[in-house]
């Protein structure tokens, strides 16, 4: 009879702690956003997908000097950067797969990257990068040397498929540099 009485009262006073911690939060104000309703207006620390940066005289040129640090360093190999050196042929750098020592996987081509010394000059043909992988790691912008990379603020990036979030990063450097022309036309 007693541990009844004692199971009850414990029950009790659980009931109460808990309806005490209900009605202090119900009484704070909300935190909570309600989007498309209000908007949030504190985004200074927030990292979403990255961007290219441009060059200060020229908003249309990436400040990327194509040295691959960011496709390398990149955990989940959602970067992807396509470029040449001037007066070269513009080829898309595949390296080769050795299943074994010297045993070319099938199907891989037997050239190698394109790999330029720091002074070689590069030109970026492509830059695209597969949010569907991305962590938000920032190791790709922490790595590179001349702090061509930057995390953007789209807060309210949204689409329908998977495809919406893959971005080529060097065209959306070139529409972002066109608005601003135009804005300034305006």
């Amino acid at each position: 009879m007693t541990t009844t009485i004692q199971k009850t009262m414990k029950g009790l006073w659980s009931l109460i702690v808990g309806l005490k911690v209900t009605g202090k939060e119900f009484c704070r104000p909300w935190i909570t956003v309600h989007y498309p309703r209000q908007e949030v207006t504190n985004l200074d620390t927030f990292r979403g997908h990255i961007d290219l940066v441009p060059v200060l005289d020229d908003p249309e040129k990436p400040l990327c000097i194509v040295c691959r640090r960011c496709e390398e360093v990149c955990p989940s190999g959602c970067i992807r950067i396509e470029g040449h050196v001037p007066g070269e042929e513009k080829e898309v750098p595949v390296r080769q797969l050795l299943l074994v020592s010297n045993i070319s996987l099938p199907h891989s081509a037997a050239r190698e990257p394109i790999c330029a010394t720091d002074k070689t000059l590069r030109v970026l043909d492509g830059f695209s990068l597969n949010y569907n992988l991305c962590s938000l790691c920032g190791l790709c912008v922490q790595s590179c040397p001349v702090s061509s990379l930057t995390f953007s603020s789209d807060v309210y990036l949204a689409g329908a498929s998977r495809k919406d979030f893959e971005f080529d990063l060097l065209q959306r450097l070139i529409d972002r540099a066109g608005s601003t022309k135009l804005k300034k036309a305006a």
